[in-house]
């Protein structure tokens, strides 16, 4: 299963999760949902700490804004993967994944490619997009990233 796959379940059910709580029905949404547009967003930045330091900011910052949705840290010794779900649009109910991959650069650097995807209905929030550049923003800020 590739990321865009994951994605998309994660989405789903987190747009059937809403559904249902409302009063909807939640496996229709589902349904509705896996069909729906995705709006996705990526970033490369390059963070100037080694592996090991730049995996903690990193892992620090992503953690914070969301719900973890697979077990951190996922990777090798060389890239490690935290996802998490968060909220993003119009008062924070569409349900943002944001992904942040940390692979090692070298003995002093290391890069982050941050990936944020969300669904899209009738109205474009671009949830995605706003979301990765206000998360690349708190990275930037954490780890002197440029």
């Amino acid at each position: 299963m590739d990321d865009s796959d994951i994605e998309d379940r994660i989405l789903a059910d987190g747009l059937a999760a809403l559904g249902a709580a409302s009063g909807g029905g939640g496996r229709l949404v589902r349904a509705v949902a896996r069909r729906l547009k995705k709006d996705v967003h990526e970033i490369d930045l390059l963070v100037p700490l080694p592996f090991h330091e730049a995996v903690e900011r990193v892992f620090g910052v992503i953690g914070g804004i969301g719900r973890a949705v697979e077990p951190m840290p996922v990777g090798t010794a060389e890239e490690r993967t935290v996802r998490v779900v968060t909220g993003g649009g119009v008062g924070g109910l569409n349900p943002v994944v944001v992904t942040a991959r940390v692979l090692k650069a070298d003995g002093t650097a290391s890069r982050v490619r941050l990936r944020a995807a969300a669904k899209e209905g009738l109205i474009k929030q671009r949830a995605g997009e706003k979301t990765a550049v206000i998360v690349a923003a708190r990275l930037r800020e954490a780890t002197g990233a440029a």
